[in-house]
């Protein structure tokens, strides 16, 4: 029996992009997603996840989407764990997103193709943009951890 963690997730973006390079060279982007629900009682919920995309998507994300703006978002859960300075164990769960794109219910969008030869750093597995190998986790340094 085959598993699968893929996830849509539709909301708002709640920061804009961090866009940072590895030592590599490989564009990683970093920004926060509030997804709200109403619940039958009529109250809200809402839930907050944290997104991470690589190379070319990474950079077009940067680009393309702030603060505010409505995104539909397809990738994975990725748990990851990583001890503080301090000796404390952390762990969160994140979306490694293979497509972002503008959620058109309230808003309209213009799409322009970006030229693809060049920019994006090296690829690996044939991946157009999206993370670099499939659940394997990303290169990046884990010290560098927002927390």
């Amino acid at each position: 029996m085959a598993f699968d963690n893929t996830v849509t997730v539709i909301g708002n973006v709640t920061r804009d992009p961090e866009l940072r390079f590895t030592p590599g060279g490989m564009a990683v982007a970093s920004f926060g997603v509030a997804w709200n629900r109403r619940k039958q009682d009529g109250e809200e919920e809402v839930s907050f996840f944290d997104i991470t995309c690589f190379r070319d998507l990474a950079e077009n994300v940067a680009e393309s989407v702030a603060k505010g703006t409505r995104v539909v978002i397809f990738g994975t859960l990725q748990q990851r764990s990583w001890e503080t300075q301090d000796g404390d164990k952390r762990s969160k769960v994140e979306i490694l997103a293979d497509e972002v794109a503008p959620s058109l219910r309230w808003a309209t969008a213009e799409v322009r193709k970006n030229d693809r030869s060049g920019g994006g750093g090296p690829r690996a597995g044939g991946s157009s943009g999206g993370r670099p190998i499939a659940n394997e986790p990303p290169p990046y340094d884990s010290d560098e951890e927002p927390f």
